[in-house]
């Protein structure tokens, strides 16, 4: 998963507040039900040795009404802290448990496990004229860019003289030229926002042509949609339906990906050293010395929970309180594992892959894929 979201929770001290809530149904009764909520969820987290002002910061968000935003079946995560409301974003779904916590660290991995690993999807919508380029991803869809190629000759004849059949030949040179265009659009766009597939709609000849002028590389991660064009109005459901699938597919390939170089411990190169960790006392070294490069998060298992110790500094974090007086940490605080290392690695700038699947993810929940800038591991 992309952890740009989480920055501004993962750069600033708690103890935090994180509250996971469904919006109420858009009934009479919605603004009471709101407010009951927010003093239920308010007096949990005071109970739980919150602060007055992070409570009542809380009870405002959570009371507010949220403008333009469906109700009912969605939901929404906010993390607070010293008084303030840091971050309120809007969950896939309803959570499935609504959650009240207070600690030392905010309580990130529900949140991880709702959004996924949401890959970036570059989107073209193409006509013979030109492309609309947008990005679909964790934040929703953004522009990035459009292309007008040549806008004449753009139409073929049916008579077959010398002259016609001249025509057509300089309607399909332009063709070809705007196809080239949008497909040099696309490779710039693609490298620049960080996608990891494309989505090609349009016309049939259209999309074949881009596709056939973009680099191998990218033809490779380059999926067609029959539904719907550039035109206003041809936009459709099935069009959203295929984006969803193509990153749905994506992600299962990606976590894929990283279970295999888990499991077998997969270094840079294809080297079969030992480039795996796991098992809580593995993982907290592997973290304080920034070696993880990919934190792999299960849905189940008993390292999830395991109580570890951290401190003010997100490289602050051990099995044993002690330890960390080591560290310059005179005051430990007890947090989950699961959220003491996804804080970890965040701020490092590694990645994190929830695996869904259970027989996929790592005995115990939790497993890395460790980084070497050595060619070789050390002995």
């Amino acid at each position: 998963m992309r952890l740009s979201l989480l920055r501004p929770v993962i750069d600033r001290p708690g103890p935090w507040a994180t509250v996971y809530a469904g919006l109420p149904p858009a009934t009479e009764d919605a603004e009471e039900q709101q407010e009951l909520t927010a003093s239920a969820i308010s007096a949990q987290l005071f109970a739980q040795g919150a602060d007055e002002a992070t409570c009542g910061a809380v009870h405002e968000a959570l009371v507010a009404r949220r403008e333009g935003e469906p109700t009912g079946d969605a939901g929404h995560v906010l993390f607070a802290a010293h008084g303030v409301v840091v971050l309120d974003t809007p969950l896939p779904g309803r959570p499935a448990t609504a959650l009240a916590a207070w600690g030392p660290v905010p309580r990130v991995t529900p949140l991880l496990a709702a959004v996924g690993d949401d890959p970036v999807c570059l989107v073209v919508r193409l006509d013979r004229k030109g492309a609309d380029l947008s990005v679909v991803g964790e934040r929703g869809s953004e522009g990035a860019g459009q292309v007008s190629g040549a806008d004449r000759p753009l139409h073929r004849t049916a008579t077959g003289d010398w002259s016609e059949r001249h025509f057509q030949t300089k309607v399909e040179n332009t063709w070809e030229h705007n196809a080239a265009e949008i497909a040099d659009a696309v490779r710039d766009a693609y490298d620049s926002c960080g996608a990891e597939a494309i989505v090609l709609i349009g016309d049939a000849r259209e999309r074949h042509l881009v596709h056939d002028k973009l680099p191998e590389q990218l033809r490779a991660v380059t999926y067609e949609s029959e539904h719907g064009g550039r035109a206003p109005g041809s936009e459709t459901t099935l069009v959203e339906r295929d984006i969803a699938q193509v990153r749905a597919v994506r992600e299962r390939e990606r976590v894929a990906a990283v279970t295999d170089r888990f499991r077998t411990g997969e270094g840079p190169g294809g080297k079969s050293a030992p480039h795996a960790a796991a098992g809580i006392p593995a993982l907290i070294e592997a973290a304080r010395e920034h070696r993880i490069d990919t934190l792999l998060v299960g849905p189940h298992g008993s390292d999830l929970a395991r109580q570890v110790w951290v401190g003010e500094d997100v490289d602050q974090l051990a099995v044993r309180g002690t330890e960390l007086k080591y560290l310059g940490e005179e005051h430990p605080a007890a947090a989950r594992a699961d959220d003491a290392l996804v804080r970890s690695v965040a701020a490092s700038g590694a990645r994190v892959v929830v695996v869904r699947d259970p027989e996929q993810a790592p005995a115990g929940g939790l497993g890395a894929i460790l980084r070497w800038e050595q060619e070789t591991p050390p002995e």
